[in-house]
């Protein structure tokens, strides 16, 4: 199957519906927003490239940003729409060919096609439209998945859930993401993650450079506590809620751990 097709129709079929209300999903929507709240001013324009059902668009708009969402899949956008409690504009558009004027925006997102281009050629383009979107000394926040995030969530459960580390296909798969870094969703799981490329993070700040910015941040997402057992209870106890975010946050910078971290996410201005 074409890549790009696979990757339409992953989304076009409603994959993140729910997604971020759910297990370590809801962690990442928290840690997410968090990161983004330092950066993100109410009254900022704000475009979301790549936005999916509107997640991170609604929750700015609330904040009171002047939001437009860009979205490859269609029916997620009419979702986007359909479920609003903010106003803001929703779009289908490709991260590559933006349809925005220069230099009209204050803060730009890029929170999934950087790991959905699996041609660098194609990432490039994407940062390319971005630059030319944002105002001078604009901001580009964009998030990338770790190489290790496959391999490492497999063995964080190896012990007593799965047996995906026994499994000649997932095998292969992990070979293909630490080696080559593209990750390639076997036909055995289609509920995976669509064809996409995982980066380190150093490799992930080089792109930002290559494409002109300068990246003032790295920070990881989950971070250090992903793995921790029972999480979804813990988290929703606030006391140990606090004491892991605070463990986060004092490593969310530390370059020797960061690709450990599911998610990063990059800061850097025009």
């Amino acid at each position: 199957m074409d890549k790009s097709k696979e990757v339409f129709d992953f989304y076009e079929k409603g994959a993140e519906i729910g997604r971020l209300e759910r297990g370590l999903g809801i962690i990442e929507a928290a840690r997410t927003k968090e990161l983004l709240s330092r950066f993100i001013r109410p009254g900022m324009t704000v475009y979301d490239v790549g936005g999916g059902i509107g997640y991170y668009s609604d929750w700015l708009a609330c904040m009171g940003c002047q939001v437009s969402m860009f979205e490859l899949a269609p029916s997620a956008v009419e979702w986007a729409k359909a479920h609003q409690t903010a106003p803001y504009k929703a779009y289908p558009a490709d991260a590559r060919e933006l349809p925005v004027g220069n230099a009209s925006c204050d803060v730009l997102l890029l929170m999934g096609p950087l790991y959905h281009l699996i041609n660098r050629n194609d990432r490039m383009r994407a940062l390319a439209e971005a630059r030319r979107a944002l105002r001078p000394e604009g901001l580009l926040i964009a998030t990338g998945i770790s190489k290790f995030s496959s391999a490492t969530w497999a063995l964080s459960t190896y012990r007593a859930a799965n047996d995906f580390i026994d499994d000649d296909v997932y095998m292969d798969m992990l070979r293909g993401e630490l080696t080559t870094g593209e990750h390639i969703r076997p036909e055995k799981y289609p509920n995976f993650i669509a064809s996409a490329y995982f980066h380190t993070p150093e490799s992930f700040a080089f792109e930002l450079k290559e494409a002109g910015f300068t990246v003032g941040s790295m920070l990881a997402i989950e971070g250090i506590i992903w793995p921790t057992p029972d999480l979804n209870v813990k988290w929703e106890d606030s006391s140990s809620r606090e004491r892991l975010l605070e463990l986060l946050r004092m490593t969310e910078t530390e370059p020797s751990i960061l690709g450990y971290s599911p998610h990063f996410m990059a800061v850097a201005s025009k």
